[in-house]
């Protein structure tokens, strides 16, 4: 057998990922399951406030909290009386690479900077590769991106190619791959050819890069109205967004404030599926990745999560493809905002959400992202109707992930639609049972106890989904 043979590679991941890391997951991984989670976090050997400063050191953070007023007179004219809660978004897209994954990507590359790697690797097909190759680039350090591009056919989805071009402009190497299980193969022998870090999306530098997000919401909330806010909604794919404004929040007191994932519904598409990589509009903050990743964090290229988002979610709210391009539509022309689609899929459940919650309460809609081509709801549309997808005007209700996009006919039809939280609790207990089930270990009570804090459940909860058998 090859030593670049699939299996040989394969095998030798934890040792490549160690030594890509520089971060020791030995004393985590002992038992099937639980780990001490905070105890992995502990090892982001920066404070809080020495965060911050790394970060604004390369221009990161520090975005402007903004005031969706004319948003918010729309709201209001839709909502019964006395509701219609005002909505702030975090202008995430003036951070150096367009997205708050600046952020991730500071950290993540100082540590690897100061732990003397000469480059950095990111399997990304979002903007955290362009987030990678801008810090990298700040540092005099190398950058290879990987991405999932094409189909079988070697057609490129128009957002994936767009943050492609962004990793190039900043000097990264692009290997674009087709949809199928070589990503991870090739991104394990980039690692070792070159010996660069892993900036992966998942290590608690990565999570520790984005508390100062939730620190900075309360803060510029706390200015401009007086207290915290009442929910933050964070657009949901891998965890690491929520996990992430979620602990800055706590750190700074907000211990009140709801925090509400949302997601684009592409139920019934699966994601490594050369049929449907092409027949979502979307390429984060979707289904495909939040459903999984929430159900079971560790489902990714280092050994333990960090983002567990589940542990901080108390509601998760699905939108549809066409309501997303409608509010996209909605920003640019109501509030003079051109912003790409990840922040605005928080914000079409923003808008409906509001019209539940009190007059005087606040949202905030904790990102946006900058608007290259091939975000651009055209670029989308026009590449579903290539693929044979129906676009049409009508009800929301009506579109079928793959088959249609439905844009909205009016605000009116922007509706909330709540994933089961409970659900996902139970998918997650049941596959940490078959995780302990296929090992010599057996549950006790710390496993109890670690399941309880990563679902958010009650410890006699999590023994009744066990007894189920």
């Amino acid at each position: 057998m090859s030593r670049d043979d699939y299996a040989a590679v394969m095998a030798r991941r934890n040792e490549t990922m160690l030594a890509a890391m520089g971060l020791d997951y030995a004393p985590f991984l002992a038992r099937p399951v639980a780990f001490d989670y905070e105890g992995l976090m502990a090892q982001v050997p920066y404070r809080l406030d020495e965060v911050r400063e790394i970060q604004a050191r390369s221009g990161v953070g520090n975005t402007a909290l903004i005031e969706l007023r004319q948003i918010n007179r729309l709201v209001r004219s839709l909502a019964p009386r006395g509701k219609g809660a005002r909505i702030f978004i975090k202008d995430e897209a003036a951070n150096p690479s367009g997205s708050y994954k600046a952020r991730r990507a500071s950290l993540s590359l100082h540590h690897a900077q100061a732990a003397g790697f000469r480059g950095a690797v990111a399997a990304t097909s979002g903007n955290y590769g362009a987030a990678v190759a801008s810090q990298a680039a700040m540092r005099g350090l190398g950058c290879v991106v990987v991405q999932e591009v094409f189909d079988s056919h070697g057609i490129g989805q128009p957002e994936i190619l767009e943050k492609g071009r962004a990793c190039e402009v900043y000097g990264a190497e692009v290997l674009q791959l087709s949809v199928g299980p070589e990503l991870f193969y090739q991104f394990l022998r980039v690692l070792e050819e070159t010996g660069y870090f892993n900036a992966s999306l998942y290590t608690p530098y990565a999570i520790a890069g984005v508390e100062p997000l939730g620190v900075e919401i309360v803060e510029q909330m706390q200015a401009a109205t007086g207290r915290a806010p009442d929910a933050v909604i964070c657009t949901h794919a891998g965890g690491g967004n929520l996990t992430g404004t979620a602990r800055g929040l706590i750190k700074a007191g907000a211990h009140d404030t709801r925090v509400i994932a949302a997601s684009v519904d592409l139920s019934g598409l699966h994601m490594a599926s050369d049929r449907d990589f092409n027949r979502k509009h979307f390429t984060t903050g979707h289904t495909g990745f939040g459903i999984p990743f929430a159900s079971w964090p560790d489902r990714t290229d280092v050994p333990r999560n960090a983002a567990r988002a589940l542990r901080y979610m108390d509601r998760y709210l699905l939108v549809k493809q066409g309501e997303v391009f409608y509010v996209t539509e909605a920003l640019a022309r109501l509030e003079g905002l051109e912003r790409g689609p990840a922040g605005n899929v928080s914000l079409a459940a923003a808008i409906a959400l509001a019209q539940e919650m009190d007059a005087d309460q606040t949202i905030v809609v904790q990102e946006t992202e900058y608007a290259g081509a091939g975000k651009q709801p055209s670029a989308q549309l026009g590449f579903a109707r290539a693929r044979g997808v129906a676009v049409r005007r009508g009800d929301p209700e009506s579109e079928v992930p793959g088959e249609s996009v439905m844009i909205p006919e009016n605000p009116g039809q922007l509706r909330l639609r709540d994933a089961s939280l409970d659900q996902l609790r139970h998918s997650m207990i049941r596959k940490a049972a078959a995780t302990v089930a296929r090992s010599d270990a057996t549950f006790d009570a710390e496993d109890i106890a670690f399941l309880a804090d990563d679902s958010r459940s009650a410890p006699a909860a999590v023994r009744a989904i066990l007894a189920e058998g």
